[in-house]
């Protein structure tokens, strides 16, 4: 089964995209890394004093990441996937029958920290999603308003850290492996994904 890593800054796109892409390729298994943030009492006790704790990649389970690939990879039927609660800071594990397909297939792994966990870049297909600064902060304010329950004064901190902080981070990934570089919103960039996946 072939990966797709779909990775951007905050409000680029990225569930937009992994969304249409499972519903075009059916089949396909969504692995969101926002899913994974860590909810022990160290991490909450760090947010206290660093606001964005949750913008860098110790915040996450990445043993636990690497447990659920490596689990879809082997084509284990049974997948235990983990939920985060943004509101109450907990997380929560759900299981779920797999039904492997070989055709149109994928698994797409999304996330902002998508590019930083330890899987080989060479053997999956890379996305980056792009977008102006002015977009992604509207978008990320819209959703954590209403799914994270966050003011307006607490996204723009928020965002601006996070923002930056993926952009120190991204360079390397870009050199070091193939990325297809990709503007959810321009149409025709995105049929052309679209059509070179089905090859």
């Amino acid at each position: 089964m072939k990966t797709i890593v779909i990775t951007g800054p905050s409000g680029s796109g990225k569930s937009y995209l992994s969304k249409k892409l499972s519903e075009i390729f059916y089949n396909s298994i969504v692995v969101k890394t926002d899913s994974y943030y860590r909810d022990n009492i160290l991490i909450k006790f760090l947010s206290i004093f660093l606001y964005d704790i949750y913008d860098k990649p110790f915040s996450l389970k990445k043993k636990e990441i690497k447990q659920i690939l490596t689990s879809i990879q082997n084509k284990d039927r049974l997948i235990s996937f983990h939920n985060y609660d943004f509101k109450k800071k907990n997380s929560s594990i759900s299981k779920k029958r797999i039904n492997y397909k070989t055709y149109n297939q994928f698994l797409i792994l999304e996330g902002i920290f998508a590019h930083r966990l330890d899987l080989d870049y060479q053997e999956t297909i890379n996305i980056l999603c792009e977008e102006k600064k002015e977009v992604c902060f509207n978008r990320r304010l819209k959703r954590d308003q209403i799914e994270r329950g966050r003011n307006n004064k607490e996204v723009k901190k928020k965002f601006n850290k996070s923002w930056t902080l993926f952009y120190q981070n991204i360079e390397k990934y870009i050199n070091s492996n193939k990325v297809i570089r990709l503007n959810t919103d321009k149409k025709i960039s995105y049929d052309k994904l679209v059509l070179d996946l089905k090859k």
